[in-house]
């Protein structure tokens, strides 16, 4: 349908995000440049409802960014009172002792345990006060690309029929044109992906490399809730060769949010990052925090874990990258969203630069004010990190992450690297062990159905499926006949589905569209690099419950 008549609006900057890297962009742009016209979509169905909530937030971004965060009643109101890291065994848990020596990356004195759709949505709060157009439920379908330069995007059209026929109540999207586009889309976004391939942008670097997170908020009884209680956990249930681990925090009203990252860079076939999420909480050092208590959210989302030798150019005519679109998280922290404030902050600054001069209209000066941030230094600081756990095993690379904390603090003369993409990793089935696991209780542990049942997932039925494989041939001859379908295993929506296909007499893969809570792990993982996760309609995907 390219040759559907669409409006036109313009702007000073488009922002492409409602997370913290695009909020902040948005007001630090706003900030510098009182008069400029600023717009920002984001996909889901309002500020915070893509955000998986209960986060440890450091606050040095806000503080820079609203020094008087305080008083404008910023949602940062428990403080961590109480940390632990624990070493898993099946049965026991030993508490690493003096965490802030061996690990200072971990010690979270000063943060605090927020619901981050929560702060999401109080940022757009302020965004809006201060005379941003912010559009909720409009997705960015596509870049708008004219000479060579991004002028600025195309939001998604509405009303297309599964068939890709305009429907009864179809209206098209909008070009919204920009002198500059922010792309804050967060973890494998689809416009970022196609700048970096239309304009190169991850030449000369090391291939990403992603973690999947899985997250449950429980409210439990207030005799058993502990304000500020911040516990992390790795070793069991994974394997010395896959790099994972739980968090747990207590926050809020009685709430709690437990999670389990696991690196998809793994090798297994038969591993699933859900089950592995569930019987995490079997373990006697997590059971004991939910008894009594009741699952009231459930949600995923990919993590950009290589950090900075993964970090791609971040300028291109026309636009810059921020936050999780360009692999700001800082790992061994455990935390993305100050550094993503941060860039967003960086990003704004020099897209304001480009917008006042008369020169190239590419905000070359990101890099540089990247280069003299402390967001360099932190991320630099910690670069040999993770590639160690992906390079020596979580044994020795927790040991070399000690070493590299305390004797060279992170000021090693030596960079480790990623020399391979997630999809590369997989070992076929008949070379990898089945892992068994156990049943859900319907108590602790849950079935995926029902757990995609509270992240308030909905996609318009009769819309084009927007997980599109590109040769479809290829699902037979190497997800089913290598790996036995690992798709079905690895997304935790139950979207993928490996079924019998009577015609053919063989297996079929069937995509169950409706339930994707669009965390880009196929986009990810598939071995082949088959599957496309593209723009559905927007305001459709999660709903989570943002004041959790």
């Amino acid at each position: 349908m390219t040759d559907i008549e669409r409006e036109e609006m313009e702007f000073d900057a488009v922002v492409v995000g409602g997370g913290p890297a695009g909020l902040s962009a948005a007001i630090r742009l706003r900030q510098l440049m009182p008069d400029a016209t600023i717009c920002l979509i984001e996909k889901g169905s309002e500020i915070g409802a893509h955000i998986v909530s209960g986060a440890v937030i450091e606050p040095r971004a806000l503080q820079e960014l609203l020094p008087d965060w305080k008083e404008r009643g910023a949602p940062l109101r428990t403080q961590v009172t109480e940390e632990h890291v624990l070493f898993l065994t099946e049965k026991r848990a030993i508490d690493i002792p003096f965490i802030d020596k061996l690990m200072p990356a971990m010690n979270n004195h000063g943060n605090y345990v927020v619901s981050l759709g929560e702060v999401c949505r109080w940022l757009g709060a302020q965004a809006e006060e201060m005379g941003i157009e912010i559009y909720p439920g409009f997705s960015g379908a596509d870049l708008f690309i004219e000479n060579g330069r991004v002028c600025g995007i195309v939001t998604g059209d509405m009303g297309v029929t599964r068939e890709g026929e305009p429907g009864p109540n179809f209206a098209p999207g909008m070009i919204l044109r920009a002198r500059q586009t922010i792309l804050a889309e967060g973890v494998r976004g689809s416009l970022s992906k196609r700048a970096m391939v239309q304009y190169n942008l991850r030449k000369g670097i090391d291939p990403q490399t992603y973690g999947l997170g899985i997250k449950e908020v429980w409210e439990i009884p207030a005799e058993n809730h502990r304000p500020g209680l911040v516990q992390h956990s790795f070793g069991w249930p994974l394997d010395d060769h896959t790099y994972g681990g739980a968090w747990l925090y207590h926050f809020g009203e009685n709430l709690v949010s437990y999670g389990f990252v696991t690196g998809l860079d793994y090798r297994n076939t038969w591993l699933s990052p859900f089950n592995e999420t569930q019987r995490v909480k079997m373990h006697p050092a997590f059971a004991k925090h939910f008894e009594g208590g009741r699952r009231v959210a459930y949600g995923a989302r990919a993590l950009s874990e290589g950090g900075f030798q993964s970090i791609p150019r971040l300028s291109f005519p026309g636009g810059v990258l921020t936050g999780d679109s360009a692999g700001f998280l800082n790992m061994p922290k455990i935390k993305g969203t100050h550094t993503a404030m941060k860039s967003g902050m960086l990003a704004a600054e020099a897209v304001a630069e480009a917008l006042q001069s008369d020169g190239p209209d590419e905000a070359t000066s990101y890099t540089r004010r990247f280069k003299s941030s402390w967001l360099f230094k932190e991320l630099h600081e910690a670069r040999n990190v993770r590639p160690a756990f992906a390079k020596w095993g979580m044994k020795l690379g927790a040991l070399y992450a000690g070493i590299d904390s305390l004797i060279f603090r992170g000021r090693a003369p030596w960079t480790l690297h990623f020399k391979h993409a997630d999809n590369e990793t997989l070992k076929p089935a008949d070379e990898t062990r089945h892992i068994e696991y156990p049943k859900p209780d319907g108590k602790l542990t849950f079935d995926l159905s029902s757990s995609v049942f509270l992240s308030g997932t909905n996609h318009e039925e009769d819309q084009p499926v927007h997980l599109k494989l590109r040769d479809p041939s290829l699902w037979t001859a190497v997800n089913w006949g290598e790996y036995r379908s690992p798709e079905s295993r690895y997304c935790p929506a139950g979207v993928y589905e490996a079924v019998p296909d009577d015609k053919e007499k063989e297996m079929r893969l069937q995509i169950n569209a409706q339930n994707c809570v669009h965390c880009k792990t196929c986009d990810i993982k598939d071995p082949a690099q088959n599957i496309d996760w593209c723009t559905p309609e927007g305001g459709g995907g999660p709903n989570y419950p943002v004041g959790m």
